[in-house]
């Protein structure tokens, strides 16, 4: 495989500082409403990026659940690396990428957790059988093998009787504020799009950057 000579030019749409809307957050909506009508694999997934310090960076995927004037939302069990990451350094970085519309968006924001009513009421929505496996995998811990984690869900899913767990304490939502989102728009020639939004004394400041 040749990777250093695989490339195809972006012509999809181009994105201008007069063309987008004032807020950062009615901008993304319109992109993600885009990307989902364009029936984009997993649209609402999401790159979430954690920093520690003196450590690596850590990214890994996960899903948007709820965009508010606020920021962006996600649910996890609090005591998994991203969970611990976050709790000593909550400013982290998102990146959404829909490829079939030439886009990209990196965010960067200050996570915190949502309230107790908000996890609950979250995980009350999710199917049983996520509800069980959240109780059951520690996330993030060693397992000595597959078969473990299974008998772990197997003997919790007995002892329900069909019932559904209580959330457990340890698992809930974030809401990332952001304070600084970039809209990417592939472009031909590698000449690409980035338009930029900075939170500045609460205003929101919009500029384009080179590519």
């Amino acid at each position: 495989m040749k990777l250093d000579s695989i490339r195809r030019e972006y012509r999809f749409a181009a994105l201008t500082k007069q063309s987008v809307a004032a807020s950062p957050i009615d901008q993304f909506k319109e992109w993600l409403n885009d990307a989902q009508r364009a029936n984009v694999n997993d649209f609402s997934a999401m790159s979430l990026v954690t920093a520690e310090t003196g450590a690596f960076p850590q990214s890994r995927i996960v899903l948007l659940k709820d965009i508010s004037v606020d920021g962006f939302t996600f649910f996890t069990n609090y005591d998994s690396q991203k969970g611990k990451a976050i709790e000593k350094n909550n400013k982290v970085g998102l990146h959404f990428f829909w490829p079939e519309l030439e886009r990209q968006v990196r965010i960067d924001g200050v996570a915190e957790k949502t309230s107790r009513e908000a996890s609950v009421q979250y995980f009350k929505s999710r199917p049983l059988e996520s509800q069980i496996a959240a109780c059951a995998s520690a996330q993030s811990a060693t397992l000595t093998s597959r078969s473990k984690l299974e008998e772990q869900y197997r003997s919790l899913q007995n002892a329900l009787q069909g019932d559904h767990p209580e959330c457990p304490e340890n698992w809930g939502g974030y809401l990332v504020r952001p304070v600084k989102m970039e809209f990417w728009q592939g472009r031909e020639s590698r000449l690409h799009d980035r338009i930029v939004y900075e939170l500045v004394e609460n205003e929101w400041k919009i500029k384009r950057l080179s590519p």
